[in-house]
């Protein structure tokens, strides 16, 4: 570099030593803050000047237009920084001698003087357009020179140099190199100051996650020739992690962008997607952008280049329109095809040697829908919990820590469970029962039956597992969503449909969108209490607000057929839910009143852990055949129950059992057994 500068500045003196000469007005020192008549009848009478007597740098090229190469004078080879910069930015002989100009103040401030001076102006101490083409062996009488200087030009294209004084004649224009590109001809590799303050990550060295075989796929391709190319994802994870994970894995430096929501001025997006491109070429690394935003058509066009690989990633479907002449591939993030409990194994071992469950990992990790990512920090908050706790980890470790991993943002829209109740917890009938057993293998091994064995039967359909719980108020419907949820590892969130319905035409819907769009994204138990409220029966049209109605069922219907999550809808009223609905069920389980057998195991499962009187069971047995209540009726009864022991200070007694069953009795307005009204 150093070199190349000395050569440019013996360039320089000849040119000042040759103007000196032919300069009356040389010695005066205040030449440049004025022009004397004199001077202006020199400058409009001179013959045109004659090029640098230097020799002429386009020797090593042949024409003043796109030949590139590596060789420059001083020396440099494919080693010499300048000579990498031109190759991957594509410089002409002339475009590396123009950069070169415009890079010499950054570096040797020796420069600035004698630039004022030829500039014929102190003030201004950086290279001009005319005066870089007139140390480079042309001018700006060359219309071929002059197209260095365009926009799509590869110096301005690339964001190796800007023009200023946009209002000034093209010659008079002053010529700057950004710091990046100083930094990189300098040796200095450190991030684009540009990019500071955006979200841009810097991701190199090998992956630690799994790849993707679509993403080996990009990556592959990506190696060998520039690749564009855009995924849809379902769920946030399933394109850039794989992807960035493949690129690394295929030893390519990734820069990662988040670009907000709304790009703002179109200025500073600009301003940022140009330094991303410069960052990317220089570094010779591929770019993963996404989500994209709401309008990203300035965006894909700015980074849609050509020469480098791009992957674009967003919710939204690609549209043609963004960069009509790019040649993106357009395709789908996939949902499957990641081996996960080879992955978990793999990343465990990483951190517990040897390490070999004593539990069916597949099992434990089938209802969560991670990335390669994903997991690896989902198995590394796993092993250090559990060398926290002393033990090797188990499968309430990778689910505590898998859970974590999931966007939290149902919390906006629903009441979040973690589950505490597990079967054993349930007082029910076998086959109810077996549909619940039934409702977690379907939800475990939907991957495998919809996606490997493409029992999914097309339409647009997602591979969710919907049930419908029927029954009578109090008798489970509940609880057995949080023991489904608990049975899988996964939170519980409860829908506040007060919160949901809207009086207003078509904000119910919305409303709903983004609770099944978070849905989507997250690895839990969606429940829908009272669901008649919003899956009720379409009804003949006779008014208004029927259709309206109408129209908010066929939006269910249509979207239940694409939700990918697992959701729970209980009612009170079977007959209320319309028979579409029910079509798109994977299971409907009755929840049947308790008879008396098993209202006595309630009463039992309720006291189980409470401090009772002996020989409770005959008393318990009474008021099963006594009380026709229902589980949460019972539930309330034992907690009343209790609470009046604690208020004597003695265990659980018979007569607290009778009277917590009494006190449900008049709650509800019924007859009390023995003749008694409920208001006595």
């Amino acid at each position: 570099m150093l070199a190349r500068l000395e050569s440019l500045r013996g360039r320089v003196a000849g040119l000042v030593e040759r103007r000196g000469a032919d300069d009356p007005t040389a010695g005066d020192p205040l030449r440049g803050l004025y022009v004397t008549p004199e001077t202006a009848h020199r400058l409009a009478t001179a013959p045109a000047a004659e090029p640098a007597s230097a020799p002429d740098p386009m020797e090593t090229g042949t024409e003043t237009g796109t030949e590139t190469g590596t060789e420059t004078e001083g020396g440099g080879g494919a080693a010499d920084p300048l000579a990498q910069l031109a190759q991957r930015f594509g410089l002409s002989p002339l475009d590396r001698h123009i950069l070169l100009t415009a890079l010499a103040p950054d570096v040797d401030r020796r420069f600035e003087p004698l630039y004022g001076y030829l500039n014929d102006d102190v003030g201004r101490r950086r290279a001009t357009v005319a005066l870089a083409l007139d140390l480079s062996g042309t001018g700006p009488h060359d219309p071929l020179a002059r197209t260095r200087f365009h926009p799509q030009a590869p110096l301005r294209a690339g964001g190796l140099i800007v023009i200023e004084d946009e209002e000034r004649p093209l010659p008079g224009r002053a010529l700057r190199v950004p710091e990046r590109v100083v930094a990189q001809l300098l040796g200095d590799d450190a991030l684009d100051p540009e990019l500071v303050g955006q979200d841009v990550e810097l991701l190199t060295g090998e992956a630690a996650a799994p790849a993707h075989p679509l993403a080996t796929r990009i990556a592959d391709l990506s190696a060998g020739q520039p690749l564009l190319v855009h995924l849809r994802e379902r769920r946030e994870g399933t394109a850039a992690e794989p992807v960035v994970d493949a690129l690394r894995a295929a030893g390519l430096p990734v820069l990662r962008y988040r670009p907000p929501a709304r790009t703002g001025d179109g200025t500073a997006a600009t301003a940022t997607a140009t330094a991303l491109v410069r960052e990317a070429r220089l570094r010779q690394a591929a770019l993963v952008v996404g989500p994209l935003p709401t309008e990203p058509g300035a965006l894909v066009r700015s980074l849609a280049t050509g020469d480098m690989p791009v992957v674009f990633f967003g919710s939204e479907p690609y549209d043609p329109g963004w960069a009509p002449d790019a040649g993106l591939l357009a395709l789908d993030a996939p949902q499957d095809g990641l081996d996960l409990p080879g992955a978990w194994h793999t990343e465990l071992t990483r951190h517990v040697p040897a390490y070999e469950p004593d539990f069916d990992l597949g099992e434990a990790v089938a209802p969560y829908r991670l990335s390669g990512t994903q997991i690896s920090r989902a198995a590394r908050g796993a092993a250090g919990l559990a060398a926290f706790e002393g033990t090797p980890p188990t499968a309430a470790h990778l689910q505590r820590n898998a859970r974590l991993q999931s966007a939290p943002l149902l919390d906006k829209h629903a009441r979040r469970i973690r589950p505490e109740v597990g079967f054993g917890d349930l007082v029910l009938p076998d086959e109810p029962l077996g549909l619940l057993h039934e409702l977690a293998l379907r939800a475990r091994h939907r991957d495998k039956v919809l996606g490997e064995w493409r029992l999914r039967t097309g339409g647009g359909r997602g591979r969710g597992v919907v049930a419908l719980f029927a029954g009578d108020s109090g008798t489970g419907k509940t609880l057995s969503a949080e023991v489904v949820a608990g049975e899988l590892g996964l939170d519980l969130y409860v829908v506040d449909l007060s919160a949901v319905v809207d009086k207003y035409v078509g904000e119910t819907e919305k409303n709903l969108e983004r609770i099944f769009i978070e849905a989507d994204r997250t690895d839990a138990v969606l429940l829908f209490d009272e669901a008649d409220a919003v899956f009720g029966k379409r009804s003949e049209v006779k008014s208004s607000h029927d259709r309206y109605a109408n129209l908010e069922s066929a939006y269910l219907l249509q979207r239940l057929e694409a939700f990918d999550g697992i959701a729970v809808l209980t009612t009170n009223l079977r007959a209320n839910i319309d028979d579409a609905f029910t079509r798109r069920l994977d299971l409907v389980v009755d929840f049947p009143f308790p008879d008396a057998e098993q209202r006595v195991a309630l009463w039992r499962t309720c006291l189980a852990d409470t401090p009772c009187e002996p020989d409770m069971d005959d008393e318990l047995g009474r008021c099963a055949k006594e009380f026709e209540l229902s589980g949460g009726a019972i539930r309330s009864a034992a907690v009343t129950a209790a609470y009046l022991a604690a208020g004597h200070g003695g265990p659980v007694r018979g007569e607290d059992v009778r009277a917590g069953a009494l006190r449900e009795y008049r709650k509800m307005g019924r007859l009390v057994p023995g003749g008694s009204l409920p208001w006595q």
